[in-house]
């Protein structure tokens, strides 16, 4: 039995999420690029590329990443190129995907001939999050000015556009992209592709795949051009757990259950978001808010039902622990990091990393 805590990656629910992404390349025409800030363990990334075009980043560590280990197209994207970096990040890129257009004209000469495309803020998006809403007030991400744009269409091949966020409403996706089109129809028509980013979780249950599919042809259709996806929790939606095990039960009003690993350091999103955990089948008479082993006093998972009472040892399996989890875990405290492990198709389960003293160590000076 693997040590806990680790991070489990189930490939038959990966495969579930990388065959509906199959099956809307093939209806709709668009290509998918894996979103490294999302999911970068690249110790599945021999099943992923066999459903999926190539990678996009955020940073020169992430494009390497992807041309070393996925293979595909490789998209570099930055909010702001370095100028000690770029080298680099172009000779690991297909694709130059500039933020804003001073860095376009700065850095464009330097781009070897690659494609380069421009990322489009469109003044919408389907955010609830202030934090993550690409068009809250004074968003630096991409340019909304259709005549700054057209200055430099030249020098474009495509645009990046990225206003989806954890958005399962196809008809909300639908009417966004309507306005997209209303706006910036004339720039579409004279480049050759789109990326309209990530966020879009049409690998949810009941999500309208083939709807999607429809809206994506059209809209490739009536630009002339290659669409892009940028998927990244659709990708791994559901297809990984936190294996923890719990190291003392208390009671301060209502039961306590303290396991070995911490939402600061190896789930960052939940308290960012101020979002619960997930336990399934979280149902039973027996309740206790879990939380985390750091020194922080807000350091929680949620609370949770249980068919039995826990006790020293217990294990729980804490759900989504794929996206924006390993990308963002820490040493905060010096915690044991979680070990990650994959479960293969056949129900096998292997350890493929675990970490260290030393690990901590060479993370500091």
């Amino acid at each position: 039995m693997i040590q806990t805590p680790y991070y489990l990656i189930d490939k038959t629910p990966l495969l579930a999420n990388l065959q509906a992404m199959q099956r809307l390349r093939r209806a709709s025409g668009a290509k998918l690029v894996l979103a490294l800030k999302c999911f970068a363990t690249w110790s599945v990334f021999d099943l992923m590329r066999e459903f999926m075009d190539g990678t996009t980043s955020s940073s020169l560590y992430e494009v390497r990443l992807g041309r070393e280990k996925f293979g595909g197209e490789t998209h570099a994207y930055s909010v702001g190129y370095a100028e000690h970096e770029f080298d680099e990040v172009v000779a690991h890129a297909d694709k130059l995907i500039f933020n804003s257009v001073p860095q376009l004209e700065r850095f464009a000469p330097r781009a070897q001939g690659k494609p380069l495309g421009l990322r489009l803020n469109p003044g919408l998006s389907s955010s609830g999050f202030d934090l993550a809403d690409p068009v809250r007030p004074f968003s630096r991400l991409g340019e909304g000015d259709v005549a700054r744009v057209e200055a430099v269409l030249d020098r474009l091949d495509g645009f990046m556009i990225h206003n989806n966020c954890e958005n399962r409403d196809f008809e909300r996706f639908d009417a966004m992209l309507s306005q997209i089109e209303a706006r910036f129809a004339p720039l579409f028509a004279r480049v050759r592709w789109v990326s309209l980013g990530g966020g879009i979780q049409f690998t949810a249950p009941g999500y309208p795949l083939d709807a999607l599919a429809a809206r994506l042809r059209a809209f490739a259709d009536r630009h002339g051009v290659q669409v892009y996806l940028e998927p990244g929790e659709a990708a791994v939606r559901d297809a990984a757990t936190l294996e923890v095990s719990v190291l003392d039960i208390g009671f301060n009003g209502k039961p306590l259950a303290i396991v070995d690993a911490s939402a600061e350091a190896h789930m960052l999103d939940l308290l960012i978001y101020r979002e619960p955990a997930q336990v399934l089948p979280d149902r039973g008479p027996h309740r206790y808010l879990v939380c985390g082993r750091s020194c922080l006093a807000g350091d929680v998972f949620g609370e949770f039902a249980f068919e039995e009472p826990l006790q020293v040892g217990s294990r729980i399996a804490l759900r989504e622990a794929a996206a924006y989890t390993m990308v963002k875990k820490n040493w905060f405290n010096g915690l044991t990091m979680p070990s990650i492990a994959v479960r293969e198709l056949d129900g096998s389960q292997r350890l493929v990393r675990q970490f260290g003293y030393r690990d901590y160590l060479d993370s500091l000076s």
